[in-house]
């Protein structure tokens, strides 16, 4: 039996060479010294005793290379419960030794209405977070679960993800999750991983760059032209096509940073 598989590049070959840049920055500077820079993902360094290291596998190197994990902000001791009413509520199970403080807590951390959960009693909450990844040629980013790092406690339920297109739509990144075991607490201490930004590009095989985007005037101005879309529209997906036509040909220009001594 012979088996063979092909591929057609849909897009006719508008592909260009070498490294995608990706650009990355916070939409809000309060705070942002907090949050970790994005960092890739790379398991090659762990062994390189063997040549035959599931670490130096080609295959895995590859895939590691498209993503990047963000590391969680600050410390998260989180209670799920029911007010006297039936009302689902958040609680901070850490008090008064939390490391974020409870207003502060709250502005980030929200639970979504019960309506809007995707499975009856399974809570949705979610984490708002600065982050926004930016491109300059077609390059679609999806945000997913960090599969590739070992949990001692694992999380009581799932990180729920997407996949859009950055170079269109770029749009601060929101840290879902449904908790399906809200007998037990969510617990995620500063620095552990939170979640992979995995990178799609085109061709398949150019590897990924990633910067510090700075927040220039033309970018600032495309933000705020599809920002809150969602509050209008349900299939944002339609508008991409208007914001890919309104978009400045170059978005990203790299932050210049002090090198290390």
């Amino acid at each position: 039996m012979q088996l063979s598989v092909s591929f057609q590049d849909t897009h006719e070959g508008k592909g260009g060479s070498g490294p995608v840049t990706v650009g990355w920055f916070l939409n809000s500077q309060k705070g942002g010294i907090v949050y970790y820079p994005p960092e890739r993902v790379r398991s090659a360094d762990m062994n390189r005793t063997h040549a035959k290291s599931a670490s130096r596998c080609p295959a895995v190197i590859n895939m590691e290379s498209r993503y990047f994990m963000v590391r969680c902000p600050f410390d998260l001791h989180i209670g799920f419960e029911r007010d006297k009413d039936g009302r689902g509520v958040l609680k901070n199970l850490a008090g008064t030794k939390s490391g974020i403080r409870a207003n502060k807590l709250g502005e980030k951390l929200h639970l979504t209405n019960e309506t809007e959960w995707r499975y009856p009693g399974i809570p949705t909450i979610q984490l708002s977070l600065p982050y926004v990844f930016i491109a300059d040629e077609p390059v679609y980013a999806s945000q997913v679960a960090p599969f590739m790092h070992y949990q001692r406690e694992p999380f009581p339920g799932t990180i729920f993800g997407g996949r859009f297109p950055i170079n269109v739509w770029p749009r601060p990144l929101m840290w879902a999750f449904e908790w399906h075991d809200h007998t037990k607490p969510l617990k995620i201490n500063r620095g552990d991983p939170l979640f992979y930004v995995g990178f799609e590009t085109m061709p398949q095989e150019r590897s990924v760059a990633m910067v510090e985007a700075e927040v220039t005037p033309e970018l600032n101005d495309y933000m705020e032209l599809i920002s809150g879309a969602v509050n209008y529209v349900n299939q944002t997906f339609s508008l991409f096509e208007a914001a890919e036509e309104r978009r400045p040909e170059t978005l990203i220009k790299p932050v210049p940073r002090k090198k290390k001594g």
